[in-house]
């Protein structure tokens, strides 16, 4: 019988974590290595971590380096990233390439969904996902987050998907492909940064709780993939989403004009629409990292706490 050999490199805090059943909430490293500027990436990147452990759960940054996945960072982990020029995105399509030739790369949603699914992490946080972008109906440039989130069973906390996208479409391939959609204390599908999509969410639940047996009764039943459970950021660090989409239609304008096509549009677009906010995007980006980071780790001990209950009932059943 063949095994594979997983390159899996732990932090001593994860993996106990792991051994003793403790939540454990995934972080993707590509919000230090290509979000904000240093040294405020690995100022942000500590307050997320805070957060999830405000809620709860053992936070675990994801990075690739030197042929292993990286589950879990030290602090000098962080300043490493956040400082060294150069380190490429890898997304899942990459990764093994990355892994083979033993380089130094940073995480997105999708490769980091990898990473955690074979570290046995079941729920990963990130400010907003990617989806469809606008003008996929000639581009076809739809963001391989959403094709992951068909193959890990990983539960994935976000504020939506980036205001830059055509969420519409966004959540049509979200309902095509089965995935389940559950936004957490709110009633639209968030856009990242507003509060609002203007698009109303499926199913709307209050209880933390209820949100962990959702996500348990559909791996449960056989589901392959994961569970995307929103949750807005908060009021006063939202931005007005009038003012974002003027400044997006501007962005999408200004790329068109420029050329700027695949991998290199999202980029283009959140910094031009920073730059027509004065700033204020960038702001809430932060903002939003450390809040759902929080409510990441909130729905992590939850699950962690309902799966422990079942696991003793099911003992005790078997017992008598």
């Amino acid at each position: 019988m063949k095994t594979s050999r997983v390159p899996l490199r732990m932090t001593e805090e994860v993996a106990e974590a792991l051994h003793s059943g403790t939540p454990v909430v995934a972080l993707e490293s590509n919000v230090i290595t290509h979000g904000l500027p240093y040294p405020d990436n690995a100022s942000t990147a500590a307050e997320v971590e805070r957060a999830v452990r405000t809620g709860g759960a053992v936070p675990a940054t994801i990075g690739i380096d030197d042929g292993h996945l990286s589950i879990g960072m030290t602090g000098a982990d962080i300043e490493r990233y956040a400082s060294t020029r150069g380190i490429p995105k890898v997304s899942s399509r990459d990764l093994p390439v990355a892994l083979a030739l033993g380089i130094t790369g940073a995480t997105t949603v999708a490769s980091s969904l990898v990473a955690a699914e074979l570290a046995g992490i079941k729920f990963f946080t990130s400010a907003g996902i990617g989806g469809v972008h606008r003008g996929a109906e000639k581009t076809m440039d739809v963001s391989s987050d959403l094709i992951q989130f068909t193959r890990s069973k990983v539960a994935i906390v976000c504020a939506g998907a980036k205001a830059i996208l055509d969420l519409p479409l966004t959540m049509e391939f979200l309902e095509t492909h089965c995935v389940p959609v559950v936004s957490y204390r709110s009633d639209d599908f968030p856009a990242f940064y507003c509060e609002s999509s203007g698009i109303r969410s499926p199913h709307r639940v209050d209880d933390e709780n209820i949100v962990a047996r959702i996500v348990e009764t559909y791996w449960s039943a056989g589901g392959s993939g994961g569970v995307l459970i929103t949750t807005p950021p908060r009021s006063e660090d939202a931005v007005d989403r009038e003012l974002a989409e003027i400044a997006i239609g501007t962005a999408l304008r200004s790329a068109e004009r420029d050329g700027i096509r695949g991998n290199a549009i999202t980029k283009y677009l959140m910094r031009a629409v920073d730059d027509m906010t004065g700033g204020r995007t960038s702001e809430a980006n932060k903002a939003v990292l450390i809040s759902t980071a929080e409510v990441g780790g909130i729905l992590a001990a939850a699950h962690a706490r309902h799966t422990s209950a079942n696991t003793h009932t099911t003992h005790g059943t078997g017992a008598a």
